[in-house]
């Protein structure tokens, strides 16, 4: 019972702050326009300021081009993404929540089952089981989208999948970048998640793959 517990102790403040977090984040998209790039660029000074305190306030030329490099294309794309018609709004809802499902595919499974690491160099806590389980809650919320919004549950489901392996690759990065310099978080804004850059690290990765996909087939992620 205690090690069950344990396991998941820190899900009621994930909770409460994905509460509190996530009815701002849809009311800024859904308006669009200056209060979503407003919001976005908010982002993306707070996670630049994580990326220099992470660096322990020492950014040769280099490591601050790596941070700009990690985190401007992010930006750009999901400016892009959400001004462009028709579909703008539909295409960063659908590509958030892929990524939402993979997180939280990846925690529930990973929390319950358990077993072999998926890369215990990089990150111990990340389970084979977990990402399989994120893959999975992808792909079903890239089909229900699809279904919703009368698109190809097929090609949906696909995009799923891609979205869903960079999303992965993209928390990687963050655990490696974290590993290098030495911190268990980017930093302490968000309860139960550190910073905006341990929240966020899947988004900055998928985001300009999502828009390169959108820009290539000239219509909607899940069409």
């Amino acid at each position: 019972m205690a090690e069950n517990s344990g396991r998941w102790r820190d899900l009621a403040v994930r909770a409460a702050s994905a509460a509190v977090l996530l009815p701002v984040a849809l009311y800024a998209l859904w308006q669009g326009g200056v209060i979503w790039n407003a919001l976005l660029v908010i982002t993306f000074v707070l996670m630049l300021r994580e990326w220099h305190l992470m660096a322990g306030r020492k950014l040769p030329p280099a490591q601050a081009l790596l941070g700009l490099l990690w985190i401007g294309p992010a930006l750009v794309a999901l400016i892009w993404l959400r001004d462009r018609e028709p579909g703008g709004f539909g295409n960063v809802l659908f590509m958030l929540c892929v990524v939402w499902a993979s997180d939280i595919g990846a925690y529930m499974i990973g929390r319950l089952i358990g077993g072999p690491k998926l890369a215990p160099s990089i990150s111990p806590g990340k389970t084979r089981s977990g990402a399989m389980g994120g893959m999975l809650a992808a792909i079903g919320v890239g089909v229900a989208g699809a279904s919703i919004g009368h698109g190809d549950v097929i090609i949906a489901g696909l995009v799923a999948v891609g979205l869903g392996v960079v999303s992965q690759i993209g928390d990687l990065l963050e655990s490696a970048v974290k590993r290098h310099f030495g911190v268990k978080d980017s930093g302490n804004l968000i309860p139960g998640h550190g910073g905006l850059l341990d929240r966020l690290d899947a988004v900055l990765t998928v985001a300009p793959v999502a828009a390169a996909l959108v820009a290539w087939r000239g219509v909607e992620l899940w069409r």
